[in-house]
């Protein structure tokens, strides 16, 4: 009976890695190369690129039947990261690697046909699973430094075939990579006093910064709704390693980090409008992130909303308030984080003039509360502010003079960040619960949330996130206790679009 060679890899079911051994046989019987245990088109493949990376090297397969099966053979296998696995195998089964030493390690990486190792998705989440199995990894050498986050874990990135082979029979050593160092950046984007006048949209935007709030901003074009949303990322205060490991794994599984880097700074995604729902919420074949899940713990900005297809903006609903999606296929459920930051950017109509006697359309004000109306009341319902955003008359842009500095609203929203953090309750404000945030509240604050509540037809979520949105103002202001103030100004970012029935 012939021996079995043996290596360790991995399946990925959203950020979570799998265990999956790669198992080879060469047994007599007719020539052939066979890969069983759920293989996709891409691991299909595989047996081209094994044969023809060992014949640039030098090797060939032998006369006999080798099989290579992947178990679990019920976990699907999908993408090109089983090629450098299953070689290894094939050249442990031939003899031409000690098996021994591949019992220590997993390993993932597409070969090219010239022998070389090309880079593939999710090292870092498969370096991490490998490091809590005690196993090193064999990964691309471009993302070495990536797989040497985890920890202490051996890991070795050769370029090519013929490296690692010759590590493996100790003829010359693989250095250990190491992780590129995180350094602290100044923010790099365009600055907060290039926005001449709109005192209130800048408010409404340090506000949405400092607490993590969900912002819809409403006016004709040209108004300046894109140019404050540009701004956004340089208020927000970098991620907490803890953070910008988490997201780096979505990014990893996405194949979206470079040069092995953690991302400092929290993402910033601007889908077109023409995006569909797998490209919005994740999805497709391989059911790959979305752009919300590429968003985790930074903003989505979605311009042009009402443009955007009714299903995706409907399928933004849950997400919105749970922080994940689940992307559901028939033999199995795979799961991302998808915590972002919802900031929107519309006009009030289609002609985008609604207000304006001179220039809007003959169909006004019908033509806002069509538009308006693509966009269903508990979408709404979800954004914490609403603004309107208006053009500055000719004299006042040219003679305002320059806002502040990026840096030092940065410094403001950062300050209230860390007293959100001390609470304990929640990481910003959006995400805290009622419960944590009511004894913080004076009574006259709460008296006059119930009373507008009432008016107003403010739904439970809308109290909620209401109340949320007057912390972060105290929290702004540098209050511990909740007042009425806060709760009054919290309130006026609550009212309905212009031209909106109700």
């Amino acid at each position: 009976m012939s021996s079995i060679a043996r290596i360790q890899t991995f399946a990925f079911a959203g950020i979570e890695a799998l265990p999956v051994e790669v198992q080879v046989q060469i047994a007599p019987g007719l020539p052939a190369f066979l890969i069983v245990g759920l293989p996709d088109k891409a691991v299909g493949e595989s047996k081209e690129r094994v044969r023809a990376a060992l014949t640039a090297i030098g090797l060939s397969l032998p006369p006999k039947r080798v099989l290579v099966n992947m178990a679990p053979a019920d976990i699907a296998k999908e993408g090109s990261h089983f090629d450098l696995p299953i070689a290894l195998a094939v050249l442990a089964a031939m003899e031409v690697l000690p098996r021994d030493e591949l019992h220590d390690f997993a390993a993932l990486g597409e070969l090219a046909l010239d022998g070389s190792i090309a880079p593939v998705a999710g090292v870092l989440p498969a370096a991490m699973a490998a490091s809590a199995r005690e196993l090193g990894l064999v990964c691309p050498a471009p993302q070495g430094p990536e797989a040497a986050w985890a920890g202490r874990i051996q890991v070795l990135a050769p370029p090519d075939l013929p490296s690692l082979i010759n590590h493996f029979r100790g003829i010359q050593t693989l250095a250990q990579p190491v992780p590129p160092r995180l350094e602290d950046a100044p923010w790099a984007g365009p600055c907060l006093s290039q926005v001449r006048g709109q005192e209130s949209a800048k408010r409404a935007l340090e506000i949405a910064a400092a607490g993590g709030h969900n912002l819809l901003m409403v006016g004709p074009p040209g108004a300046g709704k894109s140019m404050l949303a540009a701004r956004l990322p340089g208020l927000l205060p970098d991620l907490t390693p803890a953070e910008a490991l988490e997201i780096s794994l979505v990014h990893s599984v996405a194949g979206m980090l470079t040069e092995g880097r953690l991302l400092k700074r929290p993402p910033f995604r601007d889908p077109h409008h023409s995006a569909s729902v797998p490209a919005l919420v994740g999805g497709g074949h391989r059911a790959r992130p979305g752009e919300i899940s590429l968003a985790h713990l930074g903003v989505l900005f979605l311009d042009e909303w009402p443009e955007f297809p009714r299903a995706a903006l409907e399928a933004l609903r849950q997400p919105m308030e749970t922080g994940r999606t689940t992307i559901s296929r028939a033999n199995a459920h795979v799961t991302y984080p998808a915590r972002f930051q919802c900031v929107a950017a519309m006009n009030p109509c289609r002609c985008g003039y609604l207000g304006e006697s001179a220039r809007e359309c003959a169909r006004a004000p019908g033509c806002g509360q069509e538009y308006q109306q693509r966009l269903s009341g508990p979408l709404l319902d979800r954004m914490d502010v609403v603004i309107e955003v208006q053009p500055l008359p000719p004299a006042e842009l040219t003679r305002a003079p320059p806002g502040e500095r990026t840096e030092v609203v940065a410094a403001r929203v950062a300050a209230a960040r860390d007293r959100q953090r001390a609470r304990g309750d929640a990481r910003c404000n959006a995400e805290a619960e009622w419960d944590a945030l009511q004894p913080l509240a004076e009574a006259e604050a709460l008296a006059l949330l119930e009373t507008a509540a009432t008016r107003l037809r403010l739904s439970t979520r809308g109290q909620v996130r209401t109340l949320r949105v007057a912390r972060t103002i105290a929290d702004l202001a540098g209050t511990a206790r909740l007042g009425r103030a806060h709760v009054a100004e919290a309130l006026a970012f609550r009212h309905r679009m212009p031209g909106r029935p109700g």
